[in-house]
């Protein structure tokens, strides 16, 4: 499932970082600690590699 809008897509690029040590997971805040938590890597590659043209800064509700 991609990402459905460009902070999504930057959180879980930040927590990828993190799954794979080039990065402290406590520097990780809000959507992207959550994210590191709850998915596996795979599912966060998925997400952070999702193209970010066309996407709104902010998933609508």
């Amino acid at each position: 499932m991609p990402a459905t809008s460009k902070a999504q897509q930057k959180a879980a690029g930040a927590a990828l970082a993190a799954k794979r040590g080039e990065i402290k997971k406590s520097e990780l805040q809000g959507a992207s600690r959550e994210m590191y938590e709850s998915m596996t890597e795979d599912q966060l590659e998925e997400f952070a590699e999702t193209k970010r043209k066309g996407l709104p800064e902010k998933k609508s509700d």
